[in-house]
């Protein structure tokens, strides 16, 4: 598996935000978008994801499913953790289960991702109640829930404590491992090999 962009531009609001952007990603990789506020890796993920478009160049997933979008492919976690304050932590995480694959979740794979984020003792509490870290481990519970190959992460470790990022880091090793790929917009650094794509207002660069 391989995510491959070619001379990817991005418009937004008028303005171009990025263009000539070009990068490959290997199974099993993971790339740190690194770079000053307002320069396009929140866009970048959004475009990846299918939210923005692609004003031009390609953008593919080889080795995945040929006749499925990158979208339906990919896990995008933005900055918004996007839940429910009525319903609880189990159903929250249920319904973006039934969502994502169209199909029932069984319970023990709801708990196992519960447990993976150090959530399943709150499982029956309401989203309400939960602090902005619990909210985003949550989120987070997502990613081990149902099982995509792409994950594009906007600021993952926000409002996670030591121990939250830990678990964080956890899931993304074992995706990883299982040949998985990551692309993560984030200021802290990440406890395994990866590359660095810098963008800054003048263009972009690739660092080892």
């Amino acid at each position: 598996m391989e995510l491959t962009a070619q001379s990817l531009a991005c418009v937004r609001g008028g303005r171009r935000v990025f263009q000539g952007l070009s990068f490959k990603v290997p199974g099993g990789a993971a790339m740190a978008l690194r770079g000053p506020n307002g320069v396009g890796k929140s866009s970048l993920l959004r475009l990846v994801a299918g939210l923005v478009p692609v004003e031009r160049g390609t953008l593919t997933l080889s080795g995945g499913k040929a006749d499925t979008p990158i979208a339906e492919q990919a896990h995008y976690l933005g900055h918004l953790d996007a839940l429910k304050p009525a319903l609880s932590v189990e159903e929250n995480l249920s319904f973006w289960a039934r969502f994502l694959s169209n199909a029932p979740t069984e319970p023990e794979q709801i708990d196992a991702a519960l447990d993976a984020v150090g959530l399943i003792d709150l499982a029956a509490l309401p989203a309400r109640y939960l602090s902005a870290g619990q909210r985003r481990r949550l989120a987070l519970a997502r990613l081990a829930a149902i099982k995509r190959p792409l994950w594009l992460l906007d600021e993952p470790t926000s409002a996670l404590d030591t121990e939250g990022q830990d678990r964080l880091f956890k899931l993304i090793g074992a995706h990883l491992q299982s040949g998985g790929i990551a692309l993560a917009a984030t200021h802290v650094d990440l406890p395994f090999t990866v590359e660095t794509l810098s963008l800054a207002p003048a263009g972009w660069e690739r660092a080892a």
